[in-house]
């Protein structure tokens, strides 16, 4: 497939510095561009390769003024790496899709399957469940009793859907994840730990994406949630009875303890971990590595283990840079100090 630099100006509405004519096929990183590739700049620590790139065409913000000539032709638009992501959406969803039921899938008599799905083979699909209209279900996905999921859904191979738990429309769910197993609930007793049935479900809300290996556990009772809109990230852990708010994006091996209640779009680093039963507000950052142990207001941003506000963290951080010195100088006093004692 092939789309002019006037086509695509016209879709993402943009303004075209250069040649309307010039045809795109693909998509490339700005400093491996190629002939017949769309590239984009968006991060101005890859400005250089603008003047150099061998990119057909280049979506750059409005507010970019070259410094130099640039062969490439320029699609100036309001957000590049939006308008980016807008142009690989409708690439992807020209590509033919899959459709059909492998013989070599399992499928329950009272399942019900819509419309154009693919169920690849060694899919397993158990009683009661039903599966909406385009789904797609690759390779050794198993899909538990009573579980339903929406239309336009994609499961990867080896994800895994537990018994009762929801699943919305236009949600992508990758390999090896898994939705509703056991919550961590045991009750400690003289013999050890005895379990806590976990007896609630998942409820996964529509236009979500889960990232590879990622856990969902099922609630002791009631729902583990998760709106619409969510991102998470590989090796995401999230416990029973949470609930995550619409369009809050989890970066890789963020942990999350349970019932803790988590606000509309907020922002968590890689490797966060959040204490259990708090809840934090919406629009939160909580940086890299940071560790929660309560309740955080809404519209802050948090850094450090445990977590405190992002600019007293980065005054600490730089107070202990200082500390070296700071204890040369403090012997270097207290020796002096004694001096002066040992003279009177």
């Amino acid at each position: 497939m092939k789309f002019t630099a006037k086509q695509i100006a016209s879709f993402i509405d943009g303004e075209i510095v250069g040649n309307e004519n010039a045809e795109v096929y693909t998509f490339a990183k700005i400093e491996e561009g190629t002939q017949g590739a769309l590239s984009f700049l968006a991060n101005p620590k890859y400005a250089e390769y603008i003047y150099t790139t061998q990119s057909s065409i280049v979506l750059v913000n409005r507010d970019f003024v070259p410094e130099k000539e640039i062969s490439a032709t320029l699609i100036k638009v309001d957000n590049a790496y939006g308008s980016l992501a807008k142009l690989m959406t409708l690439y992807e969803s020209m590509k033919p899709k899959k459709q059909g039921v492998s013989s070599l899938a399992s499928i329950a008599a009272t399942a019900k399957i819509s419309e154009n799905c693919y169920i690849a083979p060694f899919v397993v699909i158990g009683e009661n469940c039903e599966i909406g209209d385009g789904c797609m279900l690759y390779d050794g996905v198993s899909v538990g009793d009573g579980a339903k999921i929406g239309n336009n859904t994609m499961l990867y191979a080896h994800v895994t859907v537990y018994h009762d738990c929801r699943i919305g429309s236009n949600c992508i769910l990758h390999s090896g994840s898994v939705v509703g197993a056991d919550g961590f609930g045991f009750a400690p007793t003289a013999n050890g730990y005895e379990k806590i049935p976990q007896m609630g479900i998942v409820i996964i809300e529509d236009n979500v994406e889960i990232g590879a290996n990622t856990c969902i556990d099922r609630a002791t009772m009631g729902a583990t949630v998760i709106h619409s809109g969510v991102k998470l990230d590989n090796l995401v852990q999230i416990a029973h009875n949470d609930e995550v708010g619409s369009h809050t994006a989890m970066a890789a091996q963020v942990g999350v303890a349970g019932s803790t209640k988590i606000g509309e779009w907020c922002i968590f680093g890689g490797q966060a971990g959040i204490s259990g039963h708090c809840s934090i507000g919406d629009h939160t950052t909580v940086g890299p590595q940071c560790g929660t142990i309560g309740s955080l207001k809404g519209g802050e941003t948090v850094l450090g283990s445990p977590a405190i506000d992002a600019k007293e963290y980065i005054r600490l951080s730089a107070y202990m840079r200082r500390l070296p010195a700071l204890d040369k100088k403090i012997k270097e006093l207290t020796r002096q100090i004694e001096e002066l004692k040992n003279n009177n």
